[in-house]
């Protein structure tokens, strides 16, 4: 064997994809008449700007998931070995990478999901929950050191997260939560994001890192957070911040970036006014001839995702400003070297009822814009080991499925239905979102678990272990925006029955 080939099997790392994550878990079903995938692609020129100041960069990537269509540089190579298992090569460069998830506050706008838990242990999709997508996103990119940082809330997520994601006992990877506490420098909770790093620097900085990414738990969206890496060292950039066109309703709660024509960064103002974004216009000026903006998205929208390296953050951190969209971006772009980095797959930020149900509902649809399943980079979650789901003479049209579930003689249409459901016979359920429950009914509950018999839901959202009684129809007849019952509210339009309520029999709303 010669010193080349024998260094080429040193360099390869054998993944088999069951040991590799302990507990990590299936994908729902799916239910429609026809499934079919459609994905549609785009080539744009790949745009650098010259070495100075801020930029952007543009590159070739899929639609639905961002990642290039060429593999990004040497970072980590692909394939298959003599007994079909998936082969990685690592150059290493990932494992420089420390990544720190922003739990985010109170999540008084995902009320009442977040009555009883942190933004990200919110279930979505049937089995998963939120905190899985940008941890998912890392394992696939191989950042092995995930700290998670919460202060409400926390005990479900860090119990999810705890039983999920149990690193190999040989490698140096974590995923931990980091909880606001009180310590001789401050007694204070998190307030602001870049207040959240700056309390848990004491427990990252000690690690080895030459970058660190700062990641949102309330998104949902797939990345290939090696292409950002590379985007950031080939424009030699301190910080890197992941992008996406905006429309003007979407742009007041987003931080954006105004640009020159040169595709120089010029300002970052973080949620402007819809006065303000009229005066704007746009986040590219007349003529310019690097970045290309739509009439329908004219904005170029932060996505919360910040790459930075280690020794920028670790000065910024020292400055003034709780912030990093409101005081500390901006006033880095007049000391560092801030890149833009463009995505052009599909993200949704789920912070709000009415975006957590429009995503929910995207995913019950032929060509949704995001699914759960891919079969090289699929969202990981907890492996429960429960039985498939069971249909009794149902009608299925459009709908998510999960394992544990239960459904006898009832109508479902374009619904998720979430882990352990149980739906009883002559109940009708349409565009409704069910979160599933935590336990298998118990004769020590005060009412029956599930829904119905003989209930009707439309534009629901079922918190775990609700039950709701016979004849019961929650249709928001007098179409209200908000309401506050015992156990059942409204908002944005959206009937949702909060965690562990009891729905009597014959209740309307």
């Amino acid at each position: 064997m010669n010193a080349s080939s024998l260094y080429a099997q040193t360099m390869t790392l054998i993944v088999n994809r069951k040991d590799s994550i302990r507990g990590l878990g299936d994908n729902c079903v799916t239910w429609q008449h026809c499934v079919t995938t459609n994905t549609s692609s785009r080539s744009d020129r790949l745009r650098a700007s010259p070495n100075r100041g801020a930029s952007i960069l543009c590159g070739t990537r899929s639609i639905e998931t961002g990642a290039p269509r060429r593999r990004p540089g040497p970072v980590m190579g692909t394939g298959r070995d003599g007994q079909g298992n998936r082969r990685m090569q690592y150059s290493g460069r990932m494992r420089s990478v420390l990544a720190l998830i922003l739990g985010g506050g109170q999540g008084s706008r995902l009320f009442p999901l977040t009555h009883l838990r942190a933004k990200p242990a919110v279930p979505i999709g049937g089995k998963y929950r939120l905190i899985d997508v940008p941890i998912s996103n890392c394992l696939h990119a191989d950042i092995r050191r995930i700290y998670v940082l919460t202060q409400f809330n926390s005990a479900s997520l860090n119990r999810h997260v705890s039983n999920t994601y149990r690193m190999d006992l040989f490698s140096d990877g974590f995923v931990e939560i980091i909880a606001a506490e009180q310590t001789p420098d401050s007694a204070a909770w998190f307030e602001g994001t870049a207040d959240a790093v700056r309390k848990a620097r004491r427990h990252f900085a000690a690690h080895e890192a030459d970058y660190y990414l700062i990641l949102a738990g309330d998104h949902l969206y797939r990345m290939n957070y090696v292409a950002l890496l590379n985007a950031h060292r080939e424009q030699k950039a301190d910080i890197t911040i992941a992008a996406l066109p905006s429309t003007a309703a979407d742009a007041t709660a987003m931080g954006i970036f105004t640009f020159d024509r040169s595709g120089q960064i010029t300002a970052f103002e973080e949620k402007p006014t819809a006065a303000r974004l009229s005066e704007m216009k746009s986040s590219a000026p007349d003529g310019s001839t690097l970045l290309e903006t739509t009439d329908d998205k004219p904005f170029i929208a932060s996505m919360g995702i910040y790459l930075f390296s280690r020794r920028v953050l670790l000065e910024m951190l020292d400055q003034a400003g709780n912030d990093f969209g409101r005081q500390l971006i901006p006033a880095a772009l007049s000391h560092y070297r801030v890149s833009a980095y463009l995505f052009d797959g599909y993200w949704a930020d789920v912070g709000t009822v009415g975006n957590f149900y429009d995503a929910n509902i995207a995913l019950t649809q032929q060509g949704a814009p995001f699914s759960f399943y891919d079969a090289t980079r699929p969202i990981y979650t907890h492996q429960r080991f429960l039985s498939p789901a069971r249909l009794i003479d149902c009608t299925v049209r459009s709908g998510l499925i999960a394992e544990g579930s239960f459904l006898d003689r009832c109508q479902v249409s374009e619904s998720v239905v979430g882990i352990r459901s149980i739906v009883q016979n002559g109940t009708r359920l349409h565009r409704c979102v069910l979160l599933g429950a935590d336990l298998y009914e118990s004769p020590s509950r005060p009412a029956p678990d599930g829904i119905g018999p003989h209930a009707e839901l439309d534009r629901v959202i079922v918190d775990k272990n609700a039950r709701i009684g016979e004849g019961a129809r929650l249709i928001n007849k007098k179409r209200q925006q908000t309401y506050d019952g015992d156990g059942v509210f409204i908002r944005d339009g959206i009937i949702i029955v909060a965690k562990d309520a009891v729905i009597p029999a014959g209740f309307e709303l």
